[in-house]
């Protein structure tokens, strides 16, 4: 971590990620980067679907491999990159055949390693293969949710699955939100955690590092009035006046509110739900 000099009232307050200790090189390569429009949270009319998004610095678009879809080849860690759209470190890899890709980078990884995706992979940091062959107790990330449907859970920085147990054609797994879940014990995995776990320790210090990021100010439902949120109104400092916290929208929201929906498709892969509210 980079802690600064409290040179103003906001550098007081601010820590980062010392990226000239991690990162390699500062241009991506250019043959897997394009332009592409960041999400605003507006629907294709020009309503607000998602409030808090927009505005935010400019990003190059890095191509990153999540399908995995070259078997048997081995390839190797030339560089370890910044990618400004996720948490976790990006590493291009060159194959053997000589195509290069980028990757999701695990915590241990460093220019020269040597990794593959095979179902007879040695199990290693960095290596892919299926749940099923993987030993209970192994720390996977890069997680599918069904046979070649491409790397859906744990692909932030630091986060990890937890391999649980082994029934009946399907991999019991803990998420890091604390839920444990069926997956398909021919879903693949790669193996280790996502690389970049400080970034939870960073201190944003000011309310324009959010800007820089795409992030809009949030106002407090008890500050606008009645028309405008379940929570408003009253003279003075009021409490909200229900029993549970809503949204704008009249939906559950914090204060360890249940938002599944009651007949979601995937019930019936749950063993056990996340622990909402306080940890």
């Amino acid at each position: 971590m980079k802690h600064y000099k409290p040179t103003t009232k906001s550098r007081r307050n601010t820590s980062g990620i010392d990226y000239r200790k991690i990162v390699t090189t500062s241009e991506p390569h250019k043959a897997l980067t394009k332009g592409f429009h960041r999400g605003t949270g507006r629907n294709n009319t020009g309503r607000i679907t998602t409030r808090h998004k927009g505005g935010g610095h400019k990003r190059l678009h890095r191509d990153v491999d999540f399908l995995f879809d070259k078997f048997d080849v081995p390839f190797v860690i030339n560089t370890v990159e910044y990618d400004p759209s996720r948490s976790g470190f990006i590493g291009l890899v060159t194959y053997k055949d000589g195509e290069k890709r980028y990757t999701l980078l695990h915590n241990s990884a460093k220019v020269g390693d040597e990794n593959v995706v095979s179902e007879k992979a040695p199990i290693i940091p960095g290596n892919r293969m299926p749940l099923g062959n993987m030993l209970v107790g192994t720390f996977v990330y890069n997680v599918e949710l069904k046979h070649r449907g491409g790397a859906k859970l744990a692909r932030s920085g630091g986060n990890y699955v937890e391999i649980l147990a082994k029934d009946g054609g399907y991999v019991d797994v803990k998420l890091p939100s604390s839920e444990v879940r069926k997956v398909p014990a021919n879903a693949w995995a790669t193996i280790g955690e996502v690389s970049n776990n400080e970034n939870r320790l960073v201190k944003l210090g000011k309310a324009g590092r959010s800007r820089w990021l795409g992030i809009r100010p949030t106002t407090r439902g008890t500050a606008m009035n009645p028309v405008d949120h379940p929570h408003g109104g009253g003279e003075g400092r009021q409490g909200r006046g229900r029993r549970r916290a809503i949204s704008i929208y009249g939906k559950p929201t914090g204060k360890g509110q249940k938002s599944r929906r009651a007949k979601k498709y995937s019930n019936k892969f749950i063993v056990s739900r996340r622990r909402v509210g306080k940890r």
